[in-house]
């Protein structure tokens, strides 16, 4: 649907072409290299790894103080080993448990509170200044 999207905004690339007219069941790998391709057709390039997880971090952060997700979710990924560069950043994960049972035995907060501090940190993240384009 992105590439369709992409395509309907004027983006046009062979491969782009291509995409918008895959099913929605092929293997994702496959998907992405050849959305890597079509985006390299059109002069853009992805960021580093560690700069896209930047990146989705402040997404997260933004769907949670947007009620999209819980504070319990945020331990749903490996979200609290994110190399962040902020403090802000730091601020939020710092509050991440590898799990969601770690949540008590780790930060040693009752949930009320540390849910709080959760939304805090990424209300604090949100409104930093963004990390580049794309934020």
């Amino acid at each position: 649907m992105i590439a369709a999207e992409a395509l309907a905004a004027g983006l046009d690339t062979p491969t782009l072409c291509e995409l918008a007219g895959w099913p929605r069941n092929i293997d994702p790998r496959d998907i992405r290299d050849a959305f890597e391709q079509a985006l390299a057709e059109s002069g853009v390039e992805l960021p580093d790894r560690g700069l896209a997880r930047r990146h989705a971090l402040r997404r997260m952060a933004a769907r949670l103080i947007d009620g999209e997700i819980t504070p319990t979710d945020l331990a749903t990924g490996d979200w609290w080993e994110t190399e962040v560069e902020t403090a802000a950043e730091q601020s939020f994960v710092v509050l991440i448990p590898q799990c969601e049972c770690c949540i008590e035995y780790t930060l040693g907060l009752d949930q009320q509170t540390w849910a709080a501090q959760v939304r805090n940190a990424a209300l604090a993240l949100t409104s930093s200044p963004p990390i580049g384009p794309g934020c």
